[in-house]
């Protein structure tokens, strides 16, 4: 299996921060935000990765990273010009994911401490052509986009409502998604949302409603660190992770 990270995005909420330098490259600990999600996936023996970058931060990546011998892993890079959803970054992974080939999606800021090599193991015998997500159990699941299990097949998922006033369940939809290239079609099959973006919920609810998301949920901390507060949470929380 292949694995992507996303770590495009303007980072608006870390701003001014994020004027100087891409929010996946910010400090988390004594580390680059976006090499704890490498190390998650080089654990899970995932080691040839595409990073999606933007184009302000390009030549940081590549020098830090290099060819990400130092990680244990083989880094490609691609960029992604402008921000325009999460489903429209994952989009240029198109060509680096061949014929029906497995892979694992990361969203750079994401930062979580279980180890992601079950749950690969479990997508690896899914049907060609599915789908797999990783929920975790929060306080306040209106802030997030939140699944809602099918009755009478409870290892799926029926559908995601996005950050819904009234949850129907008390999970959220953390970023760690797994496909293989048919998710490629699916991109193309969804629309831009009011806020002009291609939404990652419009893709995985394709998937829901044809029968084929299935989930894990992950026991241990997880959290988006996407803002100053998160930031520091997660600083705290992935003391030690990597050396």
């Amino acid at each position: 299996m292949k694995g992507v990270i996303l770590a495009g995005g303007t980072g608006t909420r870390l701003y001014p921060l994020t004027r100087l330098i891409n929010k996946h490259l910010l400090p988390v600990g004594s580390h680059p935000m976006v090499c704890y999600g490498i190390e998650r996936l080089r654990q899970a023996g995932v080691t040839d990765i595409l990073i999606i970058i933007g184009k302000q931060s390009a030549g940081l990546y590549t020098d830090f990273f290099g060819s990400g011998e130092k990680y244990g892993v083989n880094l490609t890079y691609r960029v992604q010009e402008t921000a325009g959803g999460i489903a429209e970054a994952l989009e240029l992974a198109a060509g680096f994911i061949h014929h029906k080939e497995k892979f694992v999606v990361l969203l750079g800021d994401n930062l979580f401490l279980d180890d992601l090599t079950p749950f690969v193991e479990k997508f690896k015998h899914q049907p060609t052509g599915s789908a797999r997500v990783l929920l975790k159990l929060v306080d306040d699941p209106r802030r997030y986009g939140v699944p809602v299990f099918d009755a009478a097949h409870p290892q799926l998922i029926a559908y995601i409502e996005e950050k819904p006033k009234k949850p129907k369940s008390k999970y959220s939809v953390t970023g760690i998604y797994m496909y293989d290239d048919a998710v490629f079609d699916k991109i193309k099959e969804i629309s831009r949302s009011a806020r002009g973006e291609l939404e990652i919920t419009d893709v995985n609810n394709l998937y829901a409603r044809s029968g084929m998301l299935e989930y894990n949920v992950l026991q241990l901390w997880w959290g988006d660190a996407g803002t100053f507060d998160s930031l520091q949470e997660a600083g705290i929380h992935m003391r030690g992770v990597l050396p």
